[in-house]
């Protein structure tokens, strides 16, 4: 019993005790990886989770046919690689391709797509005036009701204002 307890205890501290290995990865992608894009983008951000350094990284974009859209411009901002686009047309899947080295690490190697779907020119159609359905019915009733509204509230005026002079002559 003593000694699966040693080895439970040794297997416990080894675990405890192990470094966690850096390894450099993959944060997040603008444009998203996979995603469909409408409005083209003016450049592609990848992030990463160790600081990369300044010089030797790659990164590429290719459209559909396999010519290059980046414009060459590759910027280190932190932990993000930014590379600038040329402007895009062509409806397709585009590739961004990477190879971004850090200190103390291997180089990180990769490629993500995205869709970008050219937007359409919609047409509106042409818009033909209606005239507005006239409603068929009488509108006696309408008007009798508005005339008893007003003789009511005439007769409302006239026994306020005779409530008032009384109250007035009483003082």
């Amino acid at each position: 019993m003593k000694r699966l307890a040693a080895v439970i205890a040794a297997l416990g501290f080894t675990v405890l005790l192990a470094a966690p290995a850096l390894a450099n990865s993959l944060v997040a992608t603008s444009p998203i990886a996979g995603s469909t894009l409408k409005v083209e983008p003016s450049a592609v951000t990848i992030t990463v989770e160790i600081t990369p350094m300044d010089m030797g990284n790659e990164v590429t974009v290719t459209d559909p046919s396999g010519r290059r859209v980046d414009d060459g411009t590759l910027t280190v901002a932190g932990n993000d690689l930014i590379v600038g686009m040329k402007p895009i047309t062509q409806s397709g899947v585009y590739k961004v391709s990477y190879n971004i080295i850090s200190e103390m690490d291997l180089p990180l190697e990769g490629s993500f797509v995205f869709n970008f779907s050219t937007p359409t020119i919609s047409v509106p159609e042409e818009v033909v005036p209606t005239t507005p359905a006239k409603i068929e019915g009488s509108d006696f009733g309408t008007n009798l009701f508005v005339i008893g509204l007003l003789v009511a509230s005439l007769a409302v005026l006239i026994a306020l204002a005779l409530y008032a002079r009384k109250i007035f002559n009483e003082r």
